[in-house]
């Protein structure tokens, strides 16, 4: 008889579900920054924003961002690549999933 194994579902570290339908701003690794509304995501925080907006470097100093920015649209971004997700008007603070609780 062939026993029978379930896969755990992987579960994602953040809860953007509140967030859907909202603007977001994100950043990326490598220094690029873009803002759009949350249209949707995975648990591998794949992200889909609509209305996206990129902010440009300043070309003086690349740790910098401009005032310049440029219109991307519908855009699908890469979880391993995201390093911050936040709301576009404010910050919240969240509690740390890797802190172990005594």
């Amino acid at each position: 008889m062939a026993k029978v194994v379930e896969k755990k579902k992987k579960e994602s570290i953040l809860d953007l579900q509140k967030y859907l339908d909202k603007p977001v701003r994100v950043k990326f690794q490598g220094g690029r920054e873009a803002s759009g509304i949350l249209k949707g995501f995975d648990q591998l925080l794949n992200l889909v924003l609509d209305g996206t907006t990129e902010s440009q470097r300043d070309s003086d100093d690349p740790s910098k961002l401009s005032d310049e920015t440029r219109s991307l649209g519908l855009v699908v971004c890469r979880g391993p690549a995201v390093v911050v997700v936040c709301p576009a008007d404010s910050m919240e603070p969240i509690a740390n999933p890797f802190l172990q609780q005594e």
